[in-house]
């Protein structure tokens, strides 16, 4: 084992030898159900033969293409597809290749914008708190997670937080409804507070990823947001990252309320895990103007590149194919109840939540005051430990702004057949029985 490789910790982890469908083997036979697809990213498991065939043929073409210098027939055609796919009036694409990569180019997107329409002064963009878009400086700035963002902070514009919309923590005395028009109302304090002159765009995921845990809002938030986005004439950027290409049952999780957003960031399920590929969905009448002052002064060396975009055509050709976006609302409901089970016999489970593929169970010390455990125990990843030695890999993450609550994202591949529902579900049983509490 080589000691020069590093990343966020010093944890020693199994070697992967190999991977087929929702499974992966480690170098020492161990076998492993990825039931969180690596990091919500691989949508069709592993070795798909359509996506390696899709790859070899165009490795027999050509891999790599400079924008600038060509244009490639698989970018082309990816933008067609995309456009297609989102429908509205989205009608421009760009490519770049991961999801931070995506929300830079949103951001860049809204801020030339305005700097092309004569209205340099808005350089101010609200986001949420808790969330996570990414971990380039300008997607960092919009993030809310404090063990990611305090070391960096001094690096980059401090912009203004509302509220996350939660459905799990109301506060006592109001309904989901209530509070959800509330965490929408914070938007329309912040712009006032800040000028809608100064505004350039607000950002949020549909439904919540890594940060909160696959919160879904309540059905009247996004249509307040886009009501308010609209009155004071701001941007609204919709991160699609971890919900986009058929994760929650939808093609894109806006979807589920048909809320219309100014640009859409779209990554991870779109090159499924076989290679990197991302991209910003948008609208000419925000472009034109950009590219007739002079140009997106923007842009990635990989950005649209043929094999990407081979790969991701691939990737949504198997979605429609094989109907997994139907599989992911319907098997997806499957293994809420599942987990919904698991519930009713372990009593650190305080909610599961989410939509299609993307779940999630958040574990509290006390279930009538929905207390966190102290964030010492790090029972996350306790949790998350204890099922892999169970044979089930997890997704833990912190619920409370990164700093204390403790829940673990459930997101298998979309391929996911209620049988290997029942595997999950049962190893995570064995798992949770084995937890020294």
């Amino acid at each position: 084992m080589s000691d020069h490789l590093f990343y966020q910790s010093a944890v020693k982890l199994p070697t992967i030898a190999r991977a087929e469908g929702i499974y992966a083997w480690d170098t020492e036979g161990n076998r492993h159900i990825d039931a969180c697809s690596g990091a919500i990213v691989a949508q069709l498991g592993h070795a798909h033969p359509a996506i390696r065939d899709a790859m070899l043929a165009q490795l027999d073409k050509v891999a790599f293409a400079y924008r600038t210098q060509f244009e490639n027939q698989p970018a082309l055609d990816l933008a067609d597809k995309l456009i297609d796919l989102v429908g509205g009036r989205y009608d421009r694409v760009f490519f770049s290749g991961g999801g931070s990569e995506s929300v830079e180019s949103a951001l860049k997107l809204a801020r030339q914008y305005w700097f092309s329409m004569g209205e340099p002064q808005r350089s101010v963009f609200i986001a949420r708190k808790p969330s996570y878009h990414g971990s380039t400086m300008g997607a960092l700035a919009m993030t809310s997670y404090t063990p990611l963002t305090q070391p960096f902070q001094p690096m980059f514009q401090l912009y203004p937080k509302i509220s996350s919309p939660t459905q799990y923590r109301v506060p006592a005395g109001k309904s989901a409804e209530q509070y959800a028009l509330e965490c929408a109302d914070e938007l329309d304090a912040a712009i006032r507070e800040v000028g809608a002159h100064n505004v350039a765009a607000f950002i949020a995921e549909p439904i919540g990823g890594a940060s909160t845990g696959a919160e879904v809002p309540h059905d009247a938030y996004f249509a307040r947001v886009r009501e308010i986005c609209s009155r004071h004439g701001i941007l609204l950027i919709l991160d699609e990252v971890m919900t986009g290409v058929g994760r929650t049952g939808r093609w894109f999780g806006f979807q589920h309320w048909n809320v219309e957003a100014d640009i859409l960031c779209l990554a991870k399920g779109l090159g499924a895990g076989y290679y990197p590929t991302s991209a910003i969905v948008t609208r000419a009448e925000l472009t034109d103007p950009v590219l007739a002052s002079g140009g997106f002064q923007h842009g990635y060396t990989y950005a649209g590149n043929p094999l990407a975009c081979a790969t991701a055509l691939a990737v949504i050709g198997v979605i429609e194919r094989e109907q997994l976006v139907e599989n992911a609302a319907s098997t997806g409901a499957y293994l809420r109840g599942l987990l919904e089970e698991l519930a009713t016999r372990h009593h650190f489970i305080g909610d599961v939540r989410g939509r299609g593929f993307l779940l999630a169970m958040e574990y509290v010390a006390d279930r009538e005051t929905k207390a966190p455990f102290d964030s010492s125990l790090k029972f996350g990843e306790q949790v998350t430990r204890c099922a892999r030695e169970h044979g089930v890999i997890i997704y833990p993450r912190k619920s409370l702004m990164g700093e204390t609550g403790d829940h673990t994202l459930i997101a298998p591949p979309l391929i996911t057949t209620r049988a290997q529902c029942d595997e999950i579900a049962n190893r995570l049983d064995d798992a949770f029985r084995a937890l020294a509490l």
